[in-house]
């Protein structure tokens, strides 16, 4: 039991840093055929193999939670955890329903990835701007996988909201990426918009997390900035 806990629960060997890359892969792949799959005039074989690839990736995660579970030291507080709840819910529409596909908020997932990126060596000029990037460097990358997911279920938000009423506006969640990306930065250049009650309300909330997004990496960068002229001039 020991060594399937190691396995599951942390990457300390070589078998638990295998086991994460192939649930970490699987996560991506489940995220694109979920995509693909709004995309129009699919024929009947590439839905067969979306089919297919959802049953195996969704087997996969099933046996992954089950062994979750039975690892757990405390097995109740893991099934009510955020992630355990997460790994539920990114199954079990494909058990009990058809309707909103929830495998998307398994890239929720994702942030555990969060990594400290070397920075390339710039010019003599371009110091200042290094060190106070390096200064908030984990922050970034933290703050650039949440933008990425928000903007990704931004897309699929605003799919549900408008797919019946402007099919050709909304026609596939990566069409709605545009929207997303426009909104959630506030350019809002206006040529797709919503126009249902619920893209509407769902607009205004992605438009008030996108004040946020453009705000944070700013705040960072310039609270770095002040930092490390400080640390210069003493």
């Amino acid at each position: 039991m020991e060594r399937l806990r190691q396995i599951v629960e942390t990457d300390d060997t070589a078998a638990g840093r295998f086991f994460d890359i192939v649930i970490q892969v699987l996560i991506v792949i489940s995220l694109i055929s979920f995509s693909i799959e709004t995309l129009p005039n699919l024929s009947n074989f590439q839905r067969q193999i979306l089919r297919a690839v959802e049953i195996f990736t969704v087997a996969v995660f099933t046996i992954e939670y089950v062994l979750r579970i039975v690892v757990a030291e405390r097995k109740l507080s893991f099934i009510f955890s955020f992630y355990g709840l997460i790994d539920l819910l990114a199954i079990l529409p494909f058990y009990i329903a058809r309707g909103i596909d929830l495998r998307s908020i398994r890239l929720l997932r994702l942030m555990r990835l969060a990594r400290v990126f070397k920075f390339l060596r710039y010019s003599s000029a371009l110091q200042h701007y290094k060190r106070a990037f390096a200064e908030i460097r984990g922050e970034l990358i933290l703050f650039l996988i949440a933008a990425c997911f928000v903007i990704y279920l931004a897309a699929v938000g605003i799919y549900y909201c408008e797919n019946n009423d402007q099919p050709d506006q909304f026609s596939s969640v990566f069409h709605c990426l545009w929207w997303a990306v426009a909104t959630l930065t506030t350019v809002g250049y206006g040529d797709v918009y919503p126009i249902t009650v619920g893209g509407k309300i769902f607009t205004f909330f992605i438009l008030f997390i996108g004040l946020g997004i453009v705000a944070v990496p700013a705040g960072l960068l310039a609270s770095a900035l002040t930092k490390t002229s400080g640390e210069e001039e003493s």
